[in-house]
């Protein structure tokens, strides 16, 4: 089948620039990761569309009151959010076709949008700034500003939240901005977008939505009109476009990767802790930053959660959305199952115990992997240390609180953790011992809109949600009024 006979037969996904649909020369195929079948086509973006994009954003920065008007950008964001929900079953559907999740996740990933929306569009309203008169006859002011035009870079595996999560706060501090969204993802940006242009008060050139790769990234994040950039990643390439980004002084907001430890204390509640351990791991099928992939057990009680664990990932049930009796979707394409296996294939070589052998599902075109835990007693393995976006569990015995806490801060990483007891003081006390940006305590990824997230050490750089979410896209202007010259005259 040639190409144009493809565009024929399904829908294309285009780029927003402007207000406007845009297309572009080179095309891709978007696939279904349960089935491997093409659900449709997409326009790849380019410098050029990037260059539009931002150049479309910088008008729109310069050129009409969204900068200068909070009332305008707390009532987009909250036709925005009103649009989001009328749209949501839509939505939900593609995102669970595309994406591959399950039905409940896609649902979960789409019904946080509209109250992110509707925090920032009540911040917007909210002063940011202060006056003094430090001496006589002189007034500070301080005022707060947009930094301009903003660009955001989205990953494929939560495209709707981890939109949201950094274009509410930009929007509400008064920047423009330019999206690049992922190009696995292309059907489910193109639906937002159509989102997005129903919003009746929106300024053209406001939002600017480019599908793409790299390339689409290094243009953004080269250009000198564009002094922001939000993005959400790998580590690795997180610290490629600050060193690009670097040369301009650029500021950047950035979510990296993590490894987040599960630690699980002797006197825990196991009917309590071993099924959110499960969704640790298998949420998303492990494609999440905050996945608990690192299980630290007590040794009074690791047998027992080896054992229980072990039966609860073996009965997990792997399958499309399509299917209401999936408890985990697929991973988002088969050289990412290669990828996760041939991870797990080295460190079993290389001494991890495996206790359960999941794998890839090898029936079909889906790309399927079961659940695999591994008992690891060299903390210095890859599988121990590297990101590995899928769902391996990685399980450590410790002895002490002291222990468990080393084990946990032994990563370069520190997004978020977990720690299961019902001891009355440890948990604050190894709360505050821990090197992680965010700390469940009995519970396992629990946000809320109005307070802030993100990551110690090589897992980021800034915050998202709450006050400090608009710190990056915000700039400070102290003016000095000296009133006594006006007096004098």
């Amino acid at each position: 089948m040639t190409e144009n006979t493809e565009l024929e037969q399904h829908p294309v996904a285009r780029h927003w620039i402007d207000g406007e649909w845009v297309d572009s020369a080179v095309h891709g195929s978007s696939i279904n990761p349960a089935t491997g079948e093409v659900i449709g086509m997409f326009t790849k973006g380019t410098k050029k569309e990037a260059a539009e994009a931002v150049d479309a954003a910088l008008r729109a920065f310069n050129q009409t009151a969204w900068k200068d008007n909070p009332q305008l950008r707390s009532r987009v964001l909250n036709e925005l959010a009103d649009r989001f929900e009328v749209r949501a079953n839509d939505i939900i559907q593609l995102l669970a076709t595309e994406n591959g999740k399950i039905l409940p996740e896609a649902g979960f990933e789409v019904s946080i949008t509209p109250a992110m929306l509707r925090y920032y569009a009540a911040l917007t309203l909210t002063e940011h700034g202060r006056a003094a008169e430090w001496k006589p006859g002189n007034i500070s002011i301080l005022i707060r500003e947009a930094i301009g035009v903003a660009g955001i870079s989205v990953p494929w595996n939560s495209p709707v939240a981890l939109l949201i999560r950094s274009l509410a706060p930009a929007l509400a501090a008064g920047c423009t901005v330019v999206v690049k969204m992922p190009n696995l993802t292309a059907q489910v940006n193109s639906l937002i977008s159509e989102v997005i242009s129903e919003v009746p008060s929106l300024p053209k050139g406001v939002i600017n939505i480019v599908t793409g790769d790299r390339e689409v990234l290094s243009y953004i994040v080269d250009s000198q009109h564009v002094p922001v950039i939000s993005f959400t990643g790998s580590t690795t390439t997180g610290r490629a476009i600050s060193a690009t980004g670097a040369q301009r002084l650029k500021r950047f907001g950035l979510e990296l990767g993590g490894k987040t430890p599960m630690i699980v204390f002797d006197d825990a509640d196991l009917n309590v802790a071993l099924p959110k351990i499960e969704k640790a791991l298998t949420v998303f099928a492990g494609q999440f930053c905050m996945t608990g992939s690192r299980l630290l057990v007590q040794r009074g009680i690791a047998d027992e959660v080896r054992e229980k664990l072990a039966t609860r990932l073996l009965n997990v049930k792997v399958g499309p959305a399509s299917d209401p009796a999936s408890d985990m979707g697929p991973l988002i394409n088969k050289s990412n199952v290669e990828r996760v296996n041939q991870m797990v294939e080295d460190a079993i070589k290389a001494g991890a115990i495996s206790i359960v052998r999941g794998g890839p599902v090898e029936e079909g075109l889906g790309a399927f992997y079961k659940p695999t835990l591994l008992e690891v007693n060299d903390p210095s393995l890859p599988i121990f240390q590297e990101e590995v976006f899928g769902p391996v569990l990685t399980m450590q015995v410790f002895d002490t609180e002291a222990e468990a806490v080393a084990l946990a801060n032994d990563s370069e990483f520190g997004l978020a953790a977990g720690i299961w007891t019902r001891d009355a003081d440890r948990p604050l006390r190894v709360a505050r011992e821990i090197k992680a940006g965010t700390v469940w305590i009995n519970d396992w990824a629990l946000m809320h809109d109005a307070f802030e997230e993100g990551g110690y050490k090589q897992s980021g750089r800034g915050r998202l949600r709450g006050l400090a979410g608009m710190e990056d896209f915000l700039e400070y202007k102290h003016i000095v009024h000296n009133f006594g010259v006006i007096a004098s005259e």
